[in-house]
């Protein structure tokens, strides 16, 4: 067991050199997990020794909220994954080897059985919750949603949530939390005010349930188009629909972004002559190379980010850099600006140094 020191400051973490703050961080997190196993460890034994009653408290949930003051998501996480490893004492194993989370927990326990218990929790080893989300719907598949275009009652402009309480939508993530950790990135890509996001569940494996709230004049489009593909859809199916017009939306987009299109011409090799510009060819081979991912790879491996991207001259364009297939490369706009940043600040080291002789 990891023994933690108690008296840690900012002061502690401002004198450490970047190496040494990652490290720290890492046994940090480390000790977190040991502590909250402990934790669940301490509560499967107050749970079945049922002791929170001589405390005063009618549950479990009420004693973790009232007498340890957890929060309440906190305190349903770490009480479905006691009882969860009551049953199948792997999962803290597991737990403290970083392998599944508390959410993966909670949200796997209903599912598991004597017989499977062994085989899901090996599939869920490093999975994200979507992708738990989605192992959940192959354990336990549900039927397609219908199909449903209605007018919402009229609602107060004063927010999101009785929007979501319309819509019998339920969130693990609280709107106010989504809509904070989201208003950086909509800032800067939408005029309009903040919304509720649209509701992605999966029912079974491959398929999904997408809801979502609309205004008139989308909805107008959206019944223009379902008439309008009467003929190659007689049905109507909304599913259809909205598929095709996805489908038409992705060509558009790649092919504006990343000259991506599939009647590609022959060609002579890109031109890459000293410019800002980089031709089409050279973007659409970049995009197909990088498979619309960004290209930086950190110490930890490779970044994941496939929203936000643009292109990147690995040696600068004030250096020289070609608009080539071998010196362009896709990142995510944060990692982008990053390496601008370390090519300035490398410039400013080299300068320093021609300086001092």
């Amino acid at each position: 067991m990891l023994q933690v020191n108690m008296a840690i400051t900012v002061n502690t973490f401002e004198s450490l050199e970047d190496r040494s703050l990652l490290d720290a961080a890492q046994r940090l997190a480390t000790a977190e997990r040991h502590a909250i196993a402990a934790l669940l460890r301490a509560l499967m034994e107050i749970d079945s020794r049922r002791l929170y009653l001589g405390e005063g408290y009618a549950s479990m949930f009420s004693y973790c909220t009232g007498a340890l003051h957890l929060a309440e998501g906190a305190a349903y996480n770490r009480i479905e994954a006691a009882r969860a490893a009551r049953k199948y004492p792997v999962i803290l194993d597991l737990f403290e080897q970083s392998a599944i989370t508390l959410t993966a927990v909670r949200l796997l326990a209903p599912r598991l059985t004597a017989e499977n218990h062994a085989a899901v929790l090996a599939s869920a080893k490093h999975k994200s919750k979507r992708e738990i989300e989605e192992l959940v719907a192959s354990l336990d598949p549900k039927p397609d949603a219908p199909a449903v275009v209605r007018k919402l009652p009229a609602l107060p402009a004063t927010g999101t949530v009785s929007l979501l309480s319309a819509l019998g939508v339920t969130s693990e993530i609280p709107v106010a939390g989504a809509a904070k950790r989201d208003r950086e990135h909509w800032r800067h890509t939408s005029p309009q005010p903040l919304v509720a996001p649209a509701c992605i569940a999966p029912l079974a494996p491959e398929r999904y349930r997408i809801q979502l709230t609309v205004s008139r004049e989308t909805h107008d489009k959206f019944r223009r188009a379902q008439a309008l593909l009467r003929h190659a859809v007689p049905s109507g199916d909304g599913a259809e629909v909205f598929d095709r017009a996805l489908t038409i939306l992705l060509e558009r987009l790649e092919h504006q972004r990343f000259a991506e299109t599939s009647r590609q011409r022959e060609s002579a090799q890109p031109c890459v002559a000293r410019s800002r510009h980089i031709p089409a060819a050279v973007r659409r081979a970049v995009w197909r190379r990088d498979a619309g991912r960004c290209g930086f790879i950190g110490t930890a491996g490779r970044c994941s980010e496939t929203a936000f991207l643009e292109f990147h001259h690995v040696k600068p364009y004030a250096d020289g850099g070609a608009a080539s297939v071998e010196n362009i490369e896709l990142r995510c706009r944060a990692h982008n600006q990053y390496e601008a940043w370390l090519a300035i600040e490398n410039d400013c080291v080299r300068e320093t140094c021609a300086a001092w002789g």
